[in-house]
């Protein structure tokens, strides 16, 4: 950080004040993220076991659930070991590492769920050149490049926050480390790095969803001349991918395309997209999903009979 600033560690607010409160949400969030680290591992140890889940879709989906876990880590197990503290802490050059691994994690994820779109779009409208296109290199390229697309996003958002400079107060009213409450903390004028962290957050979770939503919307234009059991499954599979987009992009959109505030709703639209979303991952596509539910059942059957064995 630059050396004219008098803040060497801040003060986080967090999401409750009453002792009471935070110590039943310690053992709820507590719960919240084991699920979320055991039900997506669960899906990428199947993922990567299963010979029946070999189609692009599921490579991509077991990317999509190791980023979850990385993404949620990067927030929840400071913000829940902070439930139990009477005062949350955490230093500046940590708060910056954690602003940029969320950012990082996030903008992956961005990228890896509009690959997914890509993909459904090209089974349903190019199915005859579906395993041409969707080769397996290509797949690995897709993936590399959601992680390149997280990083380079994640350096602009270092690079603005080593810009600004901290000389007191240094009590940041959030649960965890990002660039609005940051900004408010800045003894400098912020207003050019706002108009960047719009572009950057706002703007490109905007047209990351109008183009998720576009493609789904030539999906469904090219679904019309299926059979109805053909469009059954198509939209089953897309149906998923949908849910995840919107839980997913709605409180970032929400958060993103706005002045900033300290209004408690923002930290509890921001609890659901960091702690609430990643859990919930696993359990939309495992329960749309048949053949991601009988591979789970093979693999847990085979386990439990060389258990007995």
């Amino acid at each position: 950080m630059a050396s004219t600033n008098n803040v060497t560690e801040l003060i986080i607010v967090g999401l409750f004040q009453d002792r009471e409160v935070q110590r039943g949400c310690f053992v709820v969030f507590l719960l919240v993220y084991l699920a979320t680290v055991v039900g997506n591992g669960l899906i990428v140890l199947t993922v990567n076991v299963s010979k029946s889940l070999r189609s692009p879709m599921y490579f991509f989906l077991s990317y999509l659930s190791l980023v979850e876990i990385t993404y949620s880590s990067t927030v929840v197990p400071k913000f829940i070991t902070d439930l139990l503290a009477k005062i949350k802490t955490i230093s500046l050059e940590g708060c910056v590492a954690q602003i940029f691994f969320f950012h990082f994690f996030g903008v992956t994820e961005i990228f890896l769920l509009t690959v997914m779109a890509y993909d459904r779009y090209v089974a349903i409208c190019k199915p005859l050149h579906y395993t041409t296109i969707m080769s397996r290199s290509v797949c690995h390229l897709l993936v590399a490049g959601s992680w390149l697309g997280g990083f380079f996003h994640s350096m602009v958002q270092i690079i603005i926050t080593l810009q600004l400079s901290f000389c007191g107060p240094n009590v940041i009213d959030h649960y965890f480390c990002d660039l609005h409450p940051l900004f408010k903390l800045s003894c400098t004028d912020t207003s050019v790095e706002g108009v960047i962290v719009l572009a950057n957050s706002g703007l490109f979770s905007i047209f990351s969803f109008l183009l998720l939503v576009s493609s789904y919307i030539v999906i469904l234009y090219h679904l019309r001349n299926h059979s109805a059991e053909g469009r059954r499954k198509a939209l089953s599979t897309c149906a998923s991918h949908i849910t995840v987009v919107v839980l997913f992009f709605g409180p970032a959109i929400f958060l993103y395309m706005r002045p900033p505030s300290t209004f408690t709703e923002d930290k509890l639209v921001a609890v659901f997209y960091t702690v609430v979303t990643p859990m919930l991952n696993p359990i939309i596509y495992t329960l749309r999903n048949a053949e991601v539910k009988n591979a789970m059942r093979k693999l847990w059957g085979k386990r439990m009979n060389s258990g007995r064995d």
